[in-house]
């Protein structure tokens, strides 16, 4: 499950977005569809959801979508903006 680092700040407008890193006190400016993507994750929509829903929006390939979804999401996790989770739970 990937989700939003509860230390991320983020606000959406039709010119993109910005998320803000309250813990190390980072902004970061993103474009429309970068912006799109921090706001389906809000959502609790999942990698291959928002690359569903990025490529029916914007008119581009599935397969394209996907990368770029996967590509933009790793970069997010580098910077710690967003936090995988395993759903698994072991007893």
């Amino acid at each position: 499950m990937i989700r939003i680092s509860e230390n991320t700040r983020h606000t959406h407008n039709l010119d993109g977005g910005v998320v803000l890193d309250i813990r190390h006190g980072r902004m970061f400016a993103l474009n429309f569809v970068g912006s799109r993507i921090v706001e389906l994750l809000k959502t609790d929509y999942q990698d291959t959801e928002i690359a569903n829903e990025i490529s029916q929006e914007f008119g581009i390939s599935p397969d394209i979508a996907v990368a770029d979804v996967r590509e933009f999401l790793k970069s997010l996790e580098k910077q710690h903006l967003i936090e995988r989770r395993d759903t698994d739970v072991t007893l």
